[in-house]
């Protein structure tokens, strides 16, 4: 009943063996009603030619390894070929049964790495490694991107020593939808309506050309992870001066509520006592206002005030960034790549979208909120 078999399937015998270890095995044997007929292809019920002996590692019974034995049938089809028959509890040439699979691919699913989903089922990694490519490789072939409009495109490391891969994210059901190596243009050519990406030259030039009428959105992670460097640029160049400043690091570039209270007070003292910090946590605070607002003019009306308070030589460090200025240069948005980071980001705002409710991946947005 377990197994959930039918006629003409059934369970003629039940064993237990064990070994010298201890270790004991659960082992069901299956048959079939003699006389039977399977049908093919065409539904036509064939005659069983011959059967072959299979095995099959099922779930555990309780903490022993339970394994299924049975002597598939062949049949002789109508134009005389002969063809082995499919179980119902197995797919086709594998050795677990589809309950053990999907037990498997269940780990798999929740992040567990596959050498431990292996050691905890009992078998080798290899066969997991086959088990999730199979799956993996079938729902790809099954799935459909033509409807896809909204998508997020970001680069990550694949392992450890930096090895990058561009992954494609479907910002509806925030599923990725496509995997390549490195961080070129290799992404699906598909419609979409909206995008959402850091700004690297790479991902510029592929937007451009996979996808032209594509509304771009500033990835909202990467736009507040560059103003971090930023805050962080600044605070460092106080701590020449200041050695109290050691160790402060995240008291400046995480969000004030999710600071304990002992470090929520030294941040108020700290603003107050070195001034220049406390201009560029203003600053770094005034643009994070930004995500808030309802859209492109209501941005750009709050820009005269950090006009104005870039212009100081001591907060040059907030608006001026060579790395991301340089991307701007190389993608023609600014004329020179030594523009104030002031530029950088009004230029952001004429043209992409930088909105609170910007698609963004879920990952990417609790990653930001820290």
């Amino acid at each position: 009943m377990a197994l959930g078999l039918q006629s003409p399937w059934e369970v003629t015998e039940i064993t237990f063996s064990g070994d010298e270890s201890g270790q004991r095995e659960l082992h069901l044997h299956i048959d079939f009603v003699r006389g039977s007929r399977f049908p093919d292809e065409t539904g036509v019920a064939c005659p069983v030619h011959d059967t072959v002996a299979r095995e099959w590692q099922h779930l555990n019974f309780f903490e022993h390894h339970c394994f299924l034995h049975f002597g598939v049938p062949r049949i002789k089809t109508t134009d005389g070929k002969v063809v082995t028959v499919n179980v119902p509890w197995a797919r086709p040439d594998s050795g677990f049964t589809l309950m053990f699979e999907a037990f498997a691919m269940a780990l798999i699913e929740r992040e567990m790495p596959v050498n431990r989903v292996a050691e905890i089922l009992g078998v080798y990694p290899q066969r997991v490694w086959t088990v999730f490519n199979h799956w993996l490789e079938k729902a790809r072939k099954a799935d459909d991107p033509s409807a896809i409009t909204r998508l997020w495109v970001d680069e990550t490391s694949s392992r450890k020593g930096h090895k990058n891969v561009t992954l494609g994210v479907d910002l509806e059901t925030t599923r990725v939808i496509h995997v390549c190596e490195g961080k070129g243009k290799g992404v699906p050519k598909i419609q979409i309506t909206q995008l959402s990406m850091d700004l690297p030259p790479a991902f510029i030039a592929g937007a451009a050309e996979s996808f032209p009428s594509a509304k771009i959105t500033v990835d909202r992670f990467h736009v507040v992870k560059l103003l971090n460097e930023a805050m962080d640029k600044v605070r460092r160049a106080e701590r020449l001066e200041h050695d109290e400043l050691t160790g402060h690091k995240y008291t400046f570039l995480r969000n004030r509520q999710n600071l304990s209270e002992k470090k929520e007070k030294a941040l108020s003292e700290m603003i107050e006592l070195y001034p220049t910090l406390g201009t560029a946590y203003r600053l770094k605070v005034l643009f994070n206002d930004l995500w808030e607002m309802p859209g492109k003019e209501a941005q750009s009306r709050a820009w005269p005030t950090g006009v104005m308070m870039s212009k100081r030589p001591k907060f040059r460090h907030l608006w001026l960034s060579p790395k991301p200025s340089e991307r701007i240069g190389r993608a023609s948005f600014t004329s020179s790549k030594h523009a104030l980071q002031m530029e950088y980001w009004k230029a952001l705002i004429a043209k992409y979208s930088l909105q609170k409710d910007a698609p963004e991946a879920s990952a990417i947005s609790r990653i930001s909120s820290t």
